[in-house]
C-alpha cells in the first residue's frame, strides 16, 4: 500500500514483532500503534519511511537500543522496488534520525536500553520526543546543532546521568521538559529562567540534584507546574517565586504553545497529547492533555530550612501544594486564599504556633496531611475540614486538640490564636524561664559550695552531721 498515509492501529491486542515490509509503504506520515503487545526490537526500515511525521510506539515491549550516530554520515539509501531491505541489516545508526520532517516522536514505556541518540537533536521539525519509561543510560548529549523547535521533552524513568543538558539552554520553544526519576545530578542552571521562557511544566523530581533552588526560576511568567520533589536541595524556598503569573491566576487559560499538538500532514490532523505524571492527593496520577496543566509547587522531600513565604499565598491558581522539609515558624495565616488547594501536605518539618483559622476557607480542599510538626491549639472547623476526619493528618503533634483529635480542655487550647508577634513574645517568655531555672540552680550549688569552702566552721559542721549521720546509720544496721 503505498499511497497508505495514516496507520492507527492502537489500543487492541495485537502481538509478535513490527514488520520490516513497513519501510516499503513511502507515503506514510502518521503511524500509531500504541498500547499494544508488540515485541522484538523496531525494525531499521523505518527509517525510508522519509515522508514521516509522527510516529507513536508507546506501551509495547520493543527492545533493543537506538544506535548512536551522527545521520550526515549515514549513506544515501534508494527506496527500491523489492523488499530487500539487505543493506540496513548490522548497520549502527539511528534509524529516526533520517527521518528529518519528524515532528512526533514517542517511544516510552517500552524496554528499550542504551545511550540517548544525539542525532536527534539534528531533526530540525522535531516539536515532541518522548522516551520516558525505558531504561536508557548515560549523559543526554549535547549537539553542535541546537535544535530550537522541541516544545515537550519527556526522558523520566531512565537512567540518566550527569548534569544538566546544555543542549536545552537554546530550546527557546520549550514548554513542558520532564526529566524526572533518573540519577541527574548537579545544580539547576541559573540560565533557565532566561533561555525558556515559554515553559510551563518543570519536573526534576527524583534525581540527585543539589544546591540551593535558583531564583532565577521565578523569571519564567508562564510556569505552572514546579517539581523538585525527592532531591538534596538546600536553603530556603525563594520568596520571588510570587513571579509566577500563571499560578496567580484563578482559572488557567490554554496557553497558545501546549503539548496539545495538531499534525497537519496533507489532508490528515493527527492529535498529540503529551502526558505527565504527578504526586496527587497522595498517589501518583498520570495528566493529559490539558489537565496535565495542573498548578502547583511540590518541593517534598529536600532538606530546605526557613519559614515558608508568606508571599506564595498570593498565588491563587494554585491546586497542588507539597513540602516535607525542615521548614520552621508556622503556616503563613492567610494560606485561606488558596481558593482551589486540593492538595496540602506540610508533614514531616518542624512547623509551629496555631493552624490557621483560614485553612477552613479552602473549600476543594481533599487531600491534608500536617502530621509530624509541633503544632499547637485548636484544629480550626469548617465544612470541608469536617470531611477530613482521619486523625493520622494531625498526627503527631502533642500540642494539638479538637476533632478528629482528643476535646479541648482550657489548658490546650485558645480561643483566639496568636499572630506570629505574640507567638515570637510566647517563645521568648519561654526560653527565658528555662534559663531562669537554670541559672537558679547553679547559683545556689555554687552558694552552697562556696559558702563550705572558705568558711571553716561551716565546713567543720557539716562534714561533722555528715559523720554523724553515718554513725548512727552503721549502729542502727548493727543491732
Amino acid at each position: 500500500m503505498r499511497n497508505l498515509q495514516a496507520l492507527f492501529l492502537s489500543e487492541n491486542h495485537l502481538t509478535g514483532n513490527m514488520p520490516s515490509d513497513i519501510g516499503n509503504a513511502t507515503s506514510l506520515t502518521s503511524i500509531g500503534v500504541e498500547s499494544n503487545h508488540l515485541e522484538g526490537e523496531i525494525p531499521e526500515t523505518i527509517s525510508l519511511l522519509v515522508n514521516l511525521v509522527a510516529l507513536d510506539l508507546s506501551w509495547n515491549k520493543f527492545t533493543g537500543t537506538i544506535p548512536n550516530r551522527d545521520s550526515r554520515q549515514l549513506p544515501v539509501v534508494k527506496v527500491a522496488n523489492s523488499t530487500d531491505n539487505s543493506s540496513f541489516s548490522g548497520e549502527s545508526w539511528s534509524a529516526f534520525c533520517r527521518l528529518t520532517l519528524l515532528q512526533h516522536l514517542d517511544l516510552s514505556n517500552n524496554e528499550l536500553f542504551g545511550g540517548f541518540p544525539g542525532c536527534l537533536w539534528n531533526l530540525e521539525n522535531l516539536q515532541s520526543l518522548d522516551l520516558s519509561g525505558n531504561s536508557f543510560a548515560g549523559e543526554v548529549p549535547s549537539s553542535t546543532f541546537y535544535n530550537s523547535s522541541v516544545r515537550s521533552l519527556h526522558l523520566s524513568s531512565n537512567n540518566f546521568t550527569g548534569c544538566f543538558s546544555v543542549v536545552l539552554k537554546n530550546s527557546k520553544s520549550l514548554v513542558v521538559l520532564d526529566i524526572g526519576n533518573n540519577k541527574i545530578s548537579g545544580v539547576i542552571p541559573s540560565w533557565i529562567g532566561e533561555n525558556n521562557p515559554s515553559l510551563r511544566i518543570l519536573s526534576l523530581r527524583t534525581n540527585v540534584f543539589h544546591g540551593s533552588i535558583p531564583w532565577q526560576l521565578s523569571q519564567l511568567p508562564h510556569l505552572q507546574l514546579l517539581d523538585l520533589a525527592e532531591n538534596n536541595f538546600v536553603g530556603s524556598i525563594p520568596r520571588s517565586f510570587v513571579n509566577f503569573s500563571s499560578m496567580r491566576q484563578t482559572f488557567v487559560m490554554q496557553p497558545a504553545v501546549t503539548t496539545d499538538m495538531v499534525l497537519i500532514t496533507g489532508n490528515l490532523i493527527v492529535s498529540y497529547n503529551g502526558s505527565m505524571d504527578i504526586l496527587w492527593k497522595g498517589r501518583e496520577y498520570t495528566f493529559v492533555g490539558k489537565h496535565a496543566f495542573v498548578t502547583g509547587i511540590d518541593l517534598s522531600g529536600n532538606s530546605l530550612s526557613g519559614e515558608i513565604p508568606s508571599e506564595l499565598t498570593s498565588l491563587r491558581g494554585m491546586r497542588l501544594l507539597i513540602s516535607r522539609n525542615n521548614l520552621s515558624g508556622s503556616i503563613p495565616k492567610d494560606i485561606g486564599n488558596l481558593k482551589l488547594l486540593e492538595s496540602l501536605d506540610l508533614s514531616w518539618n518542624k512547623l509551629s504556633g496555631h493552624i490557621p483559622p483560614s485553612v477552613s476557607n479552602l473549600m476543594s480542599l481533599s487531600n491534608l496531611n500536617l502530621s509530624n510538626n509541633l503544632l499547637s491549639g485548636e484544629i480550626p472547623t469548617g465544612s470541608q475540614l469536617q470531611t477530613l476526619d482521619d486523625p493520622s493528618i494531625y498526627g503527631n503533634n502533642l500540642g494539638l486538640c479538637g476533632p478528629p483529635l482528643r476535646p479541648c480542655t482550657n489548658n490546650s487550647s485558645s480561643t483566639t490564636p496568636m499572630d506570629g508577634a505574640e507567638e515570637h513574645h510566647h517563645e521568648l517568655e519561654t526560653l527565658w524561664l528555662y534559663y531562669s531555672v537554670i541559672a537558679g540552680i547553679v547559683f545556689g550549688f555554687w552558694v552552697w559550695f562556696g559558702a563550705l569552702f572558705f568558711c571553716k566552721i561551716w565546713r567543720v559542721a557539716f562534714f561533722s552531721c555528715v559523720d554523724a549521720m553515718q554513725h548512727n546509720i552503721v549502729h542502727k544496721m548493727k543491732r
